[in-house]
């Protein structure tokens, strides 16, 4: 008998969480300053404004979608680890005003709500969709080419297929093809080599492509760009990993008196910084950083996408509408101070609009144990390290990172966390069952 799903939406509060980016950039102006048009506090003025601009938002708007944004990747993480297989996965609505996320067990229905979620039905988990586009990606030998990718939709519950001739792909892969959707595309996905984004290097001869994040003792970026044991120049360096296709993404190792630090380029006279890597949820905003067409801005649309580029598939990218053009390949994807991955390729352009897809940056981190470089210009967080807790005892406080196991007080009582997480207005130990005991 088929399980069902359960999906709940977050509604944002008016409480903001703080999830731009800092900059050493002010706003300028005259007389006294519009508040009413300035970013939150943290937050980068040409992120800022690209979200604006790109997602059609008003100041007040922008604001609020951080806030949803910030809640979205709280709660992403903290009921992924909670619910295990019972986990539905998380998006953002279109609309930018809720956060939804599937689970498998009506019996954890409270513990939803206590997250300031509603339940609602569905019928697949994500594990299950996961599972689907995992058979299909070790099939991609298979795949014909007019299928150009797949990727996991969680707003439609559903397996994605872009493309037409999937009859024969799909039942090589041995999938369950009532959860499977083909759709006719105009994508004609391409890795973007030629120009970069982010800051430029180069390789070999003269191929140029983006430094997508700094990371111990050098930088991440597409696979694409190079092979292993490849030099390249500004910075000057060695290709030390490098996977494509499959994957792509790449990182290099920096010759002495190059210094990784946590920034991108902002393409405004200034540089933008990273603060971690917290993965964003689907439908959460996404800036992209290039040097062909400068700050643009989407939100994510699918994860766990799978694309099929001339030279062969690529999988567990992210699918956006952020424009980009060729040269971009490699640059930086930031969701607030987030790093999320770095630029691999797409179709379109940022005249008419495209599909970009990126590859998320803590799978590069993992990949090759490589330590992210933050803002504060030395290294941060891997992927899969323990964020230190305040000190245990201390009086509970929203915007503050506890670890699992991590004690405080509030009103007069002391509490255990339950799951580490990013506290938020709201999600005060009484009020969230599932996080404090």
């Amino acid at each position: 008998m088929r399980r069902t799903a359960l999906v709940l939406s977050v509604t944002v509060t008016a409480a903001l969480v703080t999830t731009g980016v800092l900059t050493h950039n002010a706003l300028a102006g005259t007389g006294v300053a519009d508040t009413a048009a300035a970013p939150p506090a943290g937050v980068a003025p040409a992120v800022f404004s690209a979200m604006q601009r790109d997602l059609h938002l008003t100041p007040a708007q922008a604001r609020d979608r951080l806030t949803l944004d910030g809640r979205a990747a709280t709660t992403q993480q903290v009921l992924r680890t909670t619910l295990g297989a019972r986990y539905g996965g998380t998006w953002v609505a279109a609309d930018g005003r809720t956060v939804t996320v599937g689970i498998t067990d009506a019996g954890q229905q409270q513990s939803v709500r206590n997250l300031g979620a509603t339940p609602t039905l569905v019928s697949r988990s994500e594990a299950q969709l996961d599972a689907i586009v995992a058979k299909l990606d070790r099939q991609s030998s298979a795949a014909p080419r007019t299928v150009k990718g797949w990727y996991a939709d969680l707003p439609t519950n559903s397996v994605v297929v872009l493309g037409s001739g999937a009859q024969g792909f799909l039942a090589a892969a041995g999938v369950d093809q009532a959860a499977v959707r083909v759709e006719a595309t105009s994508e004609d996905p391409k890795p973007y080599i030629d120009v970069v984004g982010g800051n430029a290097y180069y390789i070999g001869s003269g191929t140029r492509c983006s430094i997508g994040f700094s990371v111990n003792g050098g930088f991440v970026s597409a696979g694409h760009c190079g092979t292993t044991g490849a030099r390249t120049t500004q910075p000057s360096g060695t290709f030390r990993g490098s996977s494509f296709p499959g994957n792509d993404y790449s990182w290099v190792q920096v010759d002495a008196g190059n210094t990784p630090r946590g920034l991108v380029n902002n393409y405004s006279g200034g540089t933008v910084a990273v603060a971690g890597s917290t993965e964003a949820a689907v439908g959460a905003s996404v800036c992209r950083s290039g040097s062909t067409t400068g700050w643009h801005c989407g939100t994510i649309q699918q994860k766990n996408a799978s694309v099929t580029y001339s030279q062969g598939t690529v999988t567990g990218l992210v699918r956006t509408n952020a424009c980009a053009e060729p040269g971009d390949s490699g640059g930086s994807w930031l969701s607030g101070t987030q790093a999320q991955g770095v630029t691999s390729g797409g179709s379109g352009n940022c005249t008419s609009g495209g599909t970009m897809y990126y590859q998320p940056v803590n799978e590069i981190l993992q990949a090759y144990g490589l330590t992210l470089v933050t803002s504060g210009g030395g290294p941060g967080p891997t992927a899969t390290a323990t964020t230190t807790s305040p000190p245990q005892g201390g009086t509970w406080a929203p915007n503050t990172v506890y670890a699992t196991g991590a004690t405080v007080t509030y009103g007069g009582r002391s509490y255990r966390c339950l799951q580490g997480h990013t506290s938020q207005v709201g999600w005060e130990p009484p009020n969230v069952p599932a996080l404090w005991a």
